[in-house]
């Protein structure tokens, strides 16, 4: 899938929440593309399609964390509304990637770069990024590598 039919995806569901009266996906989405414009207004350029999962994966991230603090405060209401958003974003991701397609990833990324040590952590995940951005959450894509690699 392309950047642009990714953007053109959502710009059409952007319509079709609007003719369909549904007024908390039509927020969701219009967050989703408010974000996506803002970081083409700030890098002053069209944004292609690794950028704009990275965009959408920043925001998934934002909500995970952000069900983490209301889940501990107790604040259901907001818990759920958040998910639900959430939800939407992931709609736009790729698929999950498993623990074990992960791990195996992390182990050619290791193999290729010739890393031996955490050292070479930074080399690891540049390897890594790309493939799995979007698709699983780097934090705990770090976590594994350093695992691996300590």
């Amino acid at each position: 899938m392309s950047a642009t039919s990714l953007k053109e995806r959502l710009t059409a569901d952007i319509k079709a929440a609007m003719k369909g009266g549904d007024k908390a996906r039509l927020g969701t989405l219009r967050m989703m593309h408010a974000a996506i414009r803002q970081r083409e207004i700030d890098d002053q350029t069209e944004l292609g399609n690794e950028q704009v999962l990275e965009v959408l994966d920043r925001m998934a991230k934002r909500h995970r964390e952000s069900i983490a603090q209301y889940s501990e405060a107790n604040r259901t209401d907001l818990v759920e509304q958040e998910e639900w958003e959430l939800a939407v974003i992931a709609e736009y991701l790729p698929e999950p990637i498993s623990d074990e397609e992960l791990d195996r990833m992390i182990g050619e990324a290791v193999a290729e770069t010739g890393a031996a040590s955490m050292k070479d952590m930074g080399r690891v995940m540049a390897e890594l990024k790309p493939r799995v951005q979007g698709r699983a959450d780097m934090s705990a894509v770090s976590a594994r590598v350093k695992a691996r690699l300590g």
